[in-house]
């Protein structure tokens, strides 16, 4: 199943794509193909401004991502998480504020949470909301829209409906385990390695007790230069793999980004802008446009309010809140993802309850403040 998903994602987000351009086309005629080389320029400078302006955030992001996988320890959240669902539910977007992963960090550092023991629900809110209920997200946003700081107060509210009505759907109606695969229970090297050695010291105490007054003298002078010796590996090695991970996040982020900013720039350039404003200004469609434009988008979190923003003369301020909620939540890529940790069955529930959830609160925000 999981590989027949991945065959056909591609042809799937092709038809939506053309579907997309369709509803462009059949709207307005698009201008002659023969303007394309006049507005190269047009497109690298559209590019540049989206792309360098989204940048610094998410470096920021990535640091921080690389400073919570390697110095965070993951068994205290298992004692505090709650146990009834509302403080559950809660928690999971406090993680959020406390942890700012951008959604693609999210689901390996969930997964590592359900194996110290975090429900399987408060671990699905954490994915879907922790990308976006996080200062940086909040900053970014905030920066993004200078002129409306409404926007991103209304992408936090919002955001936080979604996982309160996502939670209580999953606490009524999930029975059944959504997991691809059992998560194995984490054996107890430590009791098996004690019961070994407490074996062999019984059968071995004489003959150990003779090489130890041996080698007692020698090991104590040499003790002390072997624990710094260890000390510094693994800080090194503690370095090394911060190194590693920030880079690789970094250059996975930064492939959404650029390719995000490159469409961006093209459709603002090539498209006139009539043409997106029927789309951008219809009290449905719109919408449902920006919704499936940022599936497939992919952005992170941290930095697609930038992209959000240059389309806010021609797109309603209820679109591009559902823009901006939808996105981090369900993507392209965050759809692969989570089909490598849930059920199939289980992914599509949550992206069409998502949806739902997204456009009716999205319509809502726009009728009594966004206005």
């Amino acid at each position: 199943m999981s590989s027949t998903l991945y065959r056909w994602s591609l042809p799937i987000s092709t038809v939506i794509c053309v579907l997309l351009l369709l509803l462009i086309a059949t709207t307005r005629e698009l201008p002659p193909i023969g303007l394309v080389m006049y507005e190269s320029k047009s497109v690298l400078s559209a590019f540049l401004d989206i792309f360098l302006d989204a940048l610094p955030f998410m470096v920021l992001g990535v640091l921080l991502s690389t400073v919570v996988e390697n110095f965070i320890p993951e068994g205290f959240i298992r004692r505090m998480t709650p146990r009834h669902p509302l403080g559950g539910i809660l928690f999971a977007c406090v993680l959020g504020i406390m942890f700012p992963l951008c959604e693609c960090g999210m689901i390996p550092f969930v997964r590592r949470l359900m194996h110290k023991g975090m429900p399987v629900y408060i671990a699905v809110i954490f994915i879907l909301v922790g990308p976006i209920l996080n200062p940086i997200v909040f900053a970014s946003t905030f920066m993004a829209f200078r002129g409306d700081p409404a926007m991103a107060y209304s992408r936090m509210a919002l955001t936080f409906g979604v996982a309160l009505a996502v939670g209580l759907f999953l606490t009524r109606f999930l029975k059944s385990n959504p997991l691809r695969h059992a998560i194995p229970a984490l054996p107890n090297k430590t009791h098996q390695y004690k019961n070994e050695h407490t074996h062999g010291e019984k059968h071995n105490h004489s003959h150990d007790d003779h090489q130890h007054q041996h080698h007692d003298h020698h090991h104590n002078h040499n003790h002390d230069h072997d624990h710094s010796h260890d000390h510094h590996h693994a800080h090194g090695g503690r370095v090394m793999t911060m190194l590693s991970h920030g880079s690789t996040e970094l250059l996975e982020m930064s492939k959404y980004l650029m390719l995000g900013a490159f469409l961006t720039a093209l459709i603002q350039t090539f498209v006139a802008q009539d043409s997106l404003s029927a789309i951008g200004q219809g009290p449905f469609i719109s919408h449902v446009f920006m919704m499936g434009f940022a599936y497939l988008l992919s952005l992170c979190s941290t930095t697609d309010a930038f992209v959000a923003v240059s389309f806010a003369k021609t797109f309603s301020p209820g679109s591009l809140l559902a823009f901006l909620v939808f996105g981090p939540m369900i993507d392209v890529k965050s759809t692969l993802m989570l089909l490598s940790v849930f059920k199939a069955r289980f992914v599509l529930t949550l992206s069409i309850l998502v949806a739902v959830i997204v456009l009716t609160g999205s319509l809502l925000f726009m009728h009594f403040f966004l206005t």
